[in-house]
């Protein structure tokens, strides 16, 4: 049987492999503490939980659900947004919820690239954001994030040829995997290079509250508490750089900050022509999640925020333990200020190596964790730690780590 060519490019799957790693350490006995994946491990709260069980029985949420029925959703969705990011936004033409946002950063691109058309992606990156220009049989033009630039991309350095066959480019701050953040400036800067160049500009934001303003008390910290970043100067929007939306669209999801991973659950607010593109793609092919998940978003948004709270306290100690751990074994690695990840360089021996540094700790200890490799080029010779079990489960993995880089 013959397939599309635009296959091609997703056959090759680092993710895939090293879940056969750890398939094959659980056959050998091995006890997993799994570190490679960014799933929450904490709970969706009660008040949601009870939004979404209260529609249960209720007949009107059991049918399809066409765009006209989400208007709580969006409507909730601008009243959040306006609210945390000072930007007013219409809820009838600049606000698309999706079934998790990256059902929409993949779907995006069927509605801007044509066959040959470049979309410039960060690298490293999230592997969704390629998947979805393969998909749509476009180009992908890496701009590699290095440490030397605070992994931000070199507008610069984009080739003139590629630009002329450029449609699109893709950020994401604060990003997965390295933690970088982005200030409002460099924001500034990729709006007006966009507009300059005719792209449209995508800015994936799952992490817009998970973000740790440095203090004194902090592990690694060097900053008094006057110069030290908030959250807002953290994770600015990119609409706050483009609040006239005129070539900006932004990505959220609820399953970070809520705890809501498995009930696929999102939105995008932007330029209302792309709102309208994406409405577009997005109904040839589904009809929207079940309204009673909308409902428990709506609670999610519109309810207590103390559970957003909890969460970036959750994550910031447990950043603090795993860190502190690593550093007590020699493993010296930045502290990041956002997402729920740790990015760490390799030590010499794997730099070149960062797939086989995981199959094998994997296999040996139980430890997996993300190769950098898996998330372009750019990263080699880096691994991803998703921070998603107790402190104390942590630490242990930096024990087994350590264990395992004296005898490897």
């Amino acid at each position: 049987m013959e397939f599309a060519k635009r296959l091609q490019p997703l056959q090759a799957n680092v993710f895939a492999d090293m879940d056969q790693a750890k398939a094959r350490a659980r056959r050998a006995g091995q006890e997993i503490i799994d570190l490679s994946l960014g799933s929450s491990d904490l709970p969706t709260a009660a008040h949601v939980l009870t939004a979404i069980a209260q529609s249960l029985p209720d007949p009107s949420t059991h049918g399809y659900l066409l765009f006209h029925g989400t208007q709580a959703f969006r409507q909730a969705v601008a009243q959040w947004y306006t609210h945390k990011f000072g930007v007013a936004v219409n809820p009838e033409t600049e606000v698309l919820p999706l079934v998790g946002s990256q059902e929409g950063t993949a779907h995006l691109p069927l509605a801007i690239l044509n066959p040959g058309d470049f979309a410039l992606l960060q690298d490293p990156g999230y592997p969704s954001h390629a998947g979805g220009v393969y998909l749509a049989s476009g180009q992908i033009y890496p701009m590699p994030l290095l440490a030397e630039n605070h992994f931000l991309p070199v507008f610069a350095d984009i080739p003139a040829p590629v630009l002329a066959q450029a449609k699109m480019m893709v950020l994401s701050y604060p990003h997965n995997p390295t933690t970088a953040t982005a200030p409002r400036s460099f924001f500034a800067e990729a709006v007006a290079f966009c507009q300059r160049h005719n792209l449209v500009l995508v800015h994936d934001f799952p992490y817009c509250d998970l973000v740790f303003p440095t203090a004194p008390h902090q592990v690694g910290s060097e900053l008094s508490p006057a110069l030290a970043p908030t959250a807002q100067e953290l994770a600015p929007s990119v609409l706050q750089a483009d609040p006239a939306k005129t070539v900006s669209i932004e990505f959220f999801t609820l399953s970070k900050s809520y705890n809501m991973g498995g009930f696929r659950v999102g939105y995008a607010i932007g330029n209302a022509e792309l709102i309208r593109a994406l409405r577009q793609v997005k109904a040839a092919i589904d009809f929207n999640q079940y309204r009673g998940i909308l409902n428990g978003a709506i609670a999610a948004l519109t309810g207590p925020q103390a559970g957003v709270q909890h969460v970036v306290e959750t994550f910031q100690q447990r950043r603090d333990a795993f860190v502190q751990a690593l550093h007590r074994h020699g493993w010296q690695v930045p502290l990041p200020n956002a997402t729920m990840y740790i990015w760490a360089k390799l030590p010499d021996r794997w730099a070149q190596n960062s797939i086989g540094f995981c199959q094998h700790l994997v296999e040996q200890t139980g430890v997996a964790v993300s190769p950098g490799a898996g998330f372009g080029k750019s990263g080699e010779g880096y691994v991803r730690f998703a921070l998603v079990h107790p402190p104390e489960v942590l630490e242990t993995a930096v024990d087994r780590i350590h264990a395992f880089l004296a005898h490897s």
